[in-house]
């Protein structure tokens, strides 16, 4: 794999998840505010969100050594 290919794997990828992290967050929020069980649900919704910070961080990585 070349590493442009890489970069823009893992950008666009992490991106995605960044974005379904934070739907997952909301929505967890929203669960909290109507007396439904949230807590797993918000905690799985950070760990998406963090995961998708870290491959874009990381694909900027080989952006850079391109």
């Amino acid at each position: 794999m070349t590493k442009n290919t890489r970069y823009w794997l893992q950008s666009v990828g992490g991106l995605l998840l960044t974005g379904t992290g934070l739907s997952l967050c909301i929505d967890a929020g929203l669960n909290k505010l109507s007396g439904e069980p949230w807590f797993w649900y918000g905690t799985a919704g950070l760990i998406v969100f963090q995961t998708g910070l870290s491959l874009v961080i990381d694909g900027l990585r080989f952006k850079g050594k391109s």
